[in-house]
């Protein structure tokens, strides 16, 4: 496989050029095997700031189109930008071109399976289906969020200034437009928000005082960016005024409390490793040497149940597979797949991997796909007349009698995949918690863990909230988990 790219934006739509027609030039332009075409359209609203000050603010609306070809069993990618300039019928079919030279280039695809069809889909033959979460669009355009967003943000930066604090941070509100189109007749939308802020607190004459903390977007409902930054300023500038107070912790094993943010970040490395091929030969925590996925396998603390579900209320997805970039565990030729509710973990035994139809096929089970959201629940975590039980971060702290609270991580690597032992750093917020209270702050430290090791020693589950992964906090947004009480962490100081 083959991939060319070019980064023009596309400042504006043209009459007569909808991301439909694009897709169908694109299949008509088209004389390989088979085809499929993705348009998406975004329309983002972004916003940047520093030492209490917005350094950049505005609009960008996208339109990226990409083309596979499929011939004789090999295939091509193709993708491009659109802009103002040019003749979007030449456009497209340098696209297509590009995409079935690649085809003819690349090796047979190990993968090769026939397209969906739209029965398979679920949609009638001719017939577009699009899906849309309800109550999924903005209630404000982009410009419009911005300009509110902008006052909260003016509010903010006063109240840090009087508490002696600098903020820096980001924000973005985006809309995004998916349109699939196939050779095999498939015609699927998608149409959703996302979008995050991300903000750090320091204090302006102590640079060893700082903290971190982020919020996602909710896909749908009402969401006050306004009230949202108030929060969070406010849970920083507790943060800042622990870390006024420093305290020495000498290296050991010990009793960690980790944030949603944490969470999260690990998380989505255990979801990535959670491929079927690499189960299949052995290396992944999820198979024996031999690859024999470990399915009904206890591989955590009892409790854990990891889930995917694209209806999921706030964390809504697209309900089918779109895949752009062949390779990895996702497979360009299940494009238009449904997807539905999928547990990986059932109180903490695997139950499921994510398969594609080809590894599903060798493995003798469903396709499970790799779904846009993913939750994390405890027992604790099971609606009670609809509300959700289960410990707030703050309440684990409150029951702690000495142990170490960790607000969010940095720089993670794996090191070994068969094992999914990844390394990595504390950043902005580290905190030595006795007798329920937190007595200052420590030194950041580097750690080394086994991650699914890791959930074999939780201890306490939190309750779960929507949460924003620092380090992928541009990839999957979508996810709520729980704080974890976790015993026997060693701790090494960075130094």
């Amino acid at each position: 496989m083959t991939s060319t790219e070019d980064t023009d934006r596309d400042t504006g739509g043209r009459a007569g050029d909808s991301a439909w027609d694009v897709a169908e030039r694109a299949l008509e332009a088209s004389r390989a095997d088979g085809c499929v075409v993705v348009v998406d359209a975004e329309d983002a609203a972004q916003s940047r700031w520093a030492a209490n000050g917005v350094t950049t603010a505005g609009l960008v609306r996208d339109r990226r189109v990409t083309v596979v070809a499929f011939v004789a069993g090999r295939r091509g990618t193709a993708t491009a930008a659109t802009s103002r300039h040019g003749d979007p019928a030449e456009d497209v079919a340098r696209l297509v071109a590009d995409a079935e030279r690649a085809a003819l280039e690349s090796p047979t695809s190990p993968d090769t399976m026939p397209l969906i069809t739209p029965a398979e889909a679920g949609h009638d033959t001719g017939h577009e289906a699009g899906s849309e979460a309800a109550g999924g669009l903005p209630e404000q355009d982009g410009a419009e969020w911005l300009t509110a967003f902008g006052g909260g943000l003016k509010a903010a930066f006063a109240r840090a200034r009087e508490e002696g604090n600098q903020l820096f941070g980001y924000a973005e509100q985006v809309v995004r437009t998916t349109y699939l189109a196939t050779s095999a007749g498939v015609r699927l939308r998608h149409r959703q928000r996302e979008g995050l802020i991300d903000l750090t607190a320091r204090d302006a004459k102590d640079e060893l005082a700082s903290a971190w903390s982020g919020v996602p977007l909710p896909s749908t409902g009402r969401f006050d960016s306004g009230a949202a930054l108030a929060c969070l300023r406010e849970d920083l500038a507790q943060r800042i005024r622990w870390a006024r107070r420093r305290v020495e912790l000498p290296e050991g094993d010990y009793e960690v409390l980790l944030s949603p943010s944490c969470v999260a970040d690990l998380l989505l490395h255990v979801y990535q490793a959670m491929d079927a091929r690499d189960a299949l030969e052995g290396a992944s925590p999820f198979a024996t040497p031999d690859g024999t996925p470990r399915l009904g396998e206890r591989l955590t603390a009892p409790g854990l149940t990891l889930r995917s579900d694209p209806a999921l209320p706030g964390l809504e997805c697209a309900p089918f597979a779109l895949v752009r970039t062949p390779g990895g565990d996702m497979s360009v030729f299940d494009n238009g797949f449904p997807l539905h509710p999928t547990r990986w973990l059932d109180d903490g035994v695997l139950t499921a991997l994510v398969q594609t139809r080809h590894t599903a096929a060798a493995c003798g089970l469903p396709p499970t796909p790799r779904i846009g959201n993913l939750v994390l629940d405890g027992p604790a975590n099971s609606p009670a007349n609809g509300v959700a039980r289960g410990a707030s971060l703050g309440e684990m702290v409150a029951n702690t009698r000495r142990g170490v609270l960790v607000n969010s991580l940095w720089y993670l690597r794996p090191t070994d995949p068969r094992t999914l032992a990844l390394t990595g750093s504390t950043r902005d917020g580290v905190y030595l918690v006795e007798h329920g209270e937190v007595v200052g702050a420590v030194d950041d430290f580097r750690f080394s863990e086994r991650i699914v090791r890791m959930l074999e020693r939780v201890t306490e589950i939190g309750r779960s909230v929507p949460a924003l992964a620092r380090e992928w906090d541009d990839g999957l947004s979508r996810t709520s988990v729980p704080p974890l009480r976790i015993a026997d962490v060693a701790i090494r100081t960075t130094r």
